[in-house]
């Protein structure tokens, strides 16, 4: 949802602009790039930054999985999340909520290299289709999320309830019985964090079929 929401228009915004001529017109700045008077490039920067904590932090927690109980590694992972996406709120120019969104990678990397082999461990396989259909759904859930905020309440807004709906989660991760993956998706998990250094945009699912052990 949070990618959804931080591409929508509500969050991140335009510029203002205004024509030339004798029926001149101007439009207000909106979002975050029209409070930060961000150019193009940076905007495009803004969107992709979470990529840099989500490959440094990947191969990181599948590592760790190893010796650490995974549902505390993504309770971790979730708190950074959380405490990234509040402060994305608070962010005054492009650096501050770059470096938010930064960390929200690192958070969300815990998620993404634990809990497909989670629930791959777990599911019923007729079901595992449902999980991969919530990632775009997430998606486009967060840009109507972030429209529908971000003109009604501002784009700080949406930031804030995000971090504020993922507080239970983030807890409940350290709540739960401690988990221990089989040993094929310890290794999974492991493949699929480092994968994610070369191809970002690895699905779990491929990686299950080229390196499940026969």
């Amino acid at each position: 949802m949070d990618r959804g929401a931080i591409a929508s228009n509500g969050v991140n915004g335009s510029n203002g602009t205004c024509t030339e001529g004798a029926a001149a017109t101007c439009t207000s700045a909106t979002g975050i790039q029209g409070d930060f008077k961000l150019n193009n490039f940076e905007d495009g920067v803004l969107s992709s930054d979470f990529m840099v904590g989500l490959l440094m932090a990947s191969p990181i927690f599948a590592s760790l999985a190893k010796s650490v109980n995974p549902f505390k590694l993504i309770g971790s992972g979730l708190s950074i999340w959380t405490l990234a996406t509040f402060f994305c709120g608070f962010s005054f120019n492009f650096w501050s909520i770059s470096v938010c969104r930064m960390l929200v990678g690192v958070g969300e990397a815990s998620f993404i290299s634990l809990a497909a082999p989670f629930i791959d461990d777990n599911a019923p396989a007729s079901q595992l289709a449902m999980f991969y259909m919530c990632i775009p759904s997430g998606y486009a859930f967060g840009y109507v999320y972030g429209g529908l905020v971000g003109s009604h309440f501002g784009w700080r807004y949406a930031f804030w309830i995000e971090s504020i709906l993922m507080l239970p989660f983030s807890i409940l991760g350290f709540a739960m019985k401690p988990l221990q993956l089989k040993g094929t998706h310890i290794f999974l998990a492991q493949v699929y964090g480092k994968l994610l250094l070369c191809f970002p945009s690895t699905n779990y699912f491929w990686v299950q079929v080229l390196f499940m052990p026969i």
